[in-house]
């Protein structure tokens, strides 16, 4: 299936729904998926909050309401992002050849002790990072670039708000 799928969620998805997005890729065929399903709760009837980290969507974050449309097979589809949470999405591919050797919880682990959670994708050697709103994005700011300019790793900035694009780390 061309899908960045997040998987199951066992015993925990009694309660959480799939929300599908269509990902348009780039001439350079980024995204490697054509849609992304991302696990969220159920507000009403079209609106979800969602509950995990997206690796692929661009402008939304864990937490943010979508209004969502079922199709005819049952299939929720993300339409539009009604409220922003104020967490961040920030995606992190570390390198193999750095001191970090390609591990995604190596670089969970660089970013907790300034609160910043995350899920890694194997499948494409990513982890997305989930800013929450109040963090020190100066520090975490400064050490994504840091990790850049010493070789552990490339980011993006996948859904970052004013505070986010504001902060110059010196």
């Amino acid at each position: 299936m061309d899908q960045g799928d997040h998987g199951s969620r066992g015993p925990v998805a009694e309660g959480f729904v799939k929300v599908v997005f269509e990902l348009p890729r780039d001439e350079d065929g980024w995204p490697p998926v054509g849609r992304e399903g991302l696990w969220a709760v159920p507000v009403t009837s079209d609106v979800v909050r969602l509950d995990n980290s997206p690796w692929f969507v661009r402008g939304v974050a864990n937490g943010d309401l979508i209004r969502v449309r079922r199709d005819e097979d049952g299939v929720l589809w993300a339409d539009e992002r009604l409220e922003w949470s104020g967490y961040c999405t920030i995606r992190v591919i570390p390198f193999r050849a750095g001191p970090l050797e390609g591990s995604r919880q190596r670089v969970l682990d660089e970013f907790a002790a300034l609160g910043v959670t995350g899920e890694g994708a194997q499948q494409y050697g990513l982890v997305a990072l989930d800013v929450p709103p109040g963090a020190d994005v100066l520090a975490v700011k400064g050490l994504l670039q840091r990790g850049q300019r010493d070789g552990w790793w490339d980011y993006e900035e996948g859904c970052v708000g004013d505070a986010w694009l504001t902060a110059q780390p010196g």
